[in-house]
């Protein structure tokens, strides 16, 4: 592929721009013609420090780094030259050519790669093929607005950081991701998880999905967890059981997220305010057919543009969000009670990416109020509960 070309509604996500020499090899094209990419995503694992003392994360760095230990220098002289300044030296650059002082600019190579060989990264060879701590994924790099789940975003890797470092609070759950797009933080659930029900839209975006899940079998396999794409319409009241479907649900299937659902996941999928209605009302509706309470853990990133009604930068997704938010926490059907806080970002970074300060994580905890625990007793463990047509998020 000579060129991309990019149209007036174009949409590009910025999380390989963090990682400017890492080379994105297009392994073909989509069902519907657009360029598909494969990245690979390391999981940095912990490590003790040389008391061991401790375990340490180890902190992201660019495939390029060193491995020199600054360890120690300050017990060496400083080099001065010959005015007695301090003399820095400084990493020579791979083919530096006289620049004019400019720091040189490694751009993002394009290339087609054969799918089942290698993706071409120059590493080591503990970090070949079936590595245990790489993520290997497929996806697009621009897109219009309505395939954004088929690029990586900065708030799947957030989210599946947090996964990350709560090892235990998953380990051996059900898990539902709303919007999964490519599968990421799906997968990284299904190594501590039992099941993990990665759904969203669109036959395309579920084969893709469904692709990197299969990718990444050498990462799921040894952990036991299990991975099942399928089809959720947030605008849609039920879940899609037609047998003819190929990314449909068994009714076995169903019975097993409403009995033993405990997590439901959804990573940048607020962007536009009518997805952002459907998405609470599918919490809604989701919850209200859990037997048991369930966390909900939604990751974002406020994204700031110029609006002509307001004349004036602002986030105008992210308002409709915080608006959302706050009637499902102050809603009172008698049945659920919501508690909604902001998780802190003090957890690990598990991934290589900018974990800027417009990222936020959510969490909801949804519980069943006694009155319905004990109707819910009495019936033999059956919900008939149905969303109050009264519920929109969209409501003053």
């Amino acid at each position: 592929m000579d060129q991309i070309t990019f149209q007036h509604d174009t949409v590009l996500s910025d999380v390989h721009m963090h990682r400017p020499n890492t080379r994105h090899l297009m392994t073909r094209l989509s069902a519907v013609g657009q360029p598909v990419f494969m990245s690979r995503f390391r999981i940095l694992a912990e490590v003790r420090d040389e008391g061991g003392c401790e375990d340490k994360l180890r902190s992201p760095r660019s495939d390029d780094d060193d491995d020199d230990d600054e360890e120690g220098y300050g017990d060496e002289e400083p080099l001065l030259d010959e005015d007695g300044d301090l003399d820095v030296a400084h990493r020579p650059r791979k083919d530096s050519v006289d620049d004019g002082g400019r720091d040189l600019v490694c751009p993002i190579i394009l290339q087609q790669s054969d799918p089942e060989q290698h993706d071409g990264d120059d590493e080591d060879d503990e970090d070949a093929h079936f590595s245990k701590d790489i993520i290997r994924i497929e996806h697009t790099m621009a897109t219009p607005l309505q395939d954004v789940g088929k690029q990586v975003w900065r708030g799947a890797l957030l989210l599946a950081d947090f996964i990350l470092s709560e090892p235990d609070l998953f380990r051996g759950a059900t898990v539902l991701e709303l919007g999964a797009g490519t599968g990421l933080t799906s997968i990284v659930t299904a190594t501590m998880a039992k099941t993990v029900y990665c759904t969203d839209v669109g036959e395309d975006l579920l084969r893709l999905c469904n692709r990197n899940v299969c990718l990444n079998k050498h990462i799921l396999e040894p952990a036991g967890g299990k991975v099942k794409v399928k089809r959720l319409d947030w605008l849609q009241h039920s879940l899609c059981t037609d047998a003819d479907g190929e990314f449909s649900w068994t009714e076995e299937e169903v019975a097993d997220l409403y009995d033993n659902a405990s997590f439901i996941l959804a990573a940048d999928v607020c962007y536009d305010d009518d997805l952002t209605d459907g998405l609470f009302r599918t919490l809604y509706r989701l919850c209200s057919s859990f037997r048991h309470a369930a966390a909900i853990f939604i990751s974002l990133e406020k994204r700031m543009n110029f609006s002509l009604r307001h004349m004036d930068v602002c986030c105008e997704a992210y308002n409709h969000f915080m608006h959302c938010l706050s009637q499902l926490q102050d809603l009172q059907d008698g049945r659920w009670r919501f508690m909604v806080e902001l998780v802190p970002l003090n957890f690990p970074q598990f991934l290589l990416y900018e974990r800027i300060e417009q990222l936020e994580l959510w969490k909801i905890t949804a519980s069943l109020l006694p009155s319905e625990r004990s109707r819910l007793d009495s019936n033999g463990g059956c919900s008939q509960n149905q969303p109050p047509s009264r519920f929109d998020p969209t409501t003053e």
